[in-house]
């Protein structure tokens, strides 16, 4: 009998953040046709240069705080704040609190 493929899947932020001094640490935690989740861990001062997908976007700061960009929009925003993205919209973060920033980004595709 062939086993079913399990239905959950638990992600441990706390064990899968990790920083780079150099860069912005990308891990993608989840990817099916339908989502995809990542994490992004930023020292102070880095960025996520704004750019447009054609995709549903939800930015989850986990932890720290920073500027989220959205659109025309500069949003300040700390841990476990969501902001929503629409299609084709401009967004984009940065830690520039003087502080680490980590950020849950889940993606769905729009149909």
């Amino acid at each position: 009998m062939k086993q079913a493929k399990s239905a959950v899947q638990v992600l441990d932020l706390k064990r899968l953040k990790k920083f780079y001094p150099d860069r912005i640490s990308r891990e993608m935690l989840a990817e099916t046709p339908e989502m995809r989740v990542a994490l992004m861990c930023l020292e102070p001062g880095q960025e996520l240069a704004p750019h447009k997908a054609p995709m549903r976007l939800l930015m989850y700061a986990v932890e720290g705080s920073g500027v989220f960009t959205v659109g025309d929009r500069q949003i300040e925003a700390d841990k476990e704040t969501a902001i929503l993205c629409d299609p084709m919209v401009e967004h984009g973060f940065k830690a520039s609190k003087g502080e680490r920033l980590v950020v849950m980004a889940v993606v769905v595709a729009v149909e």
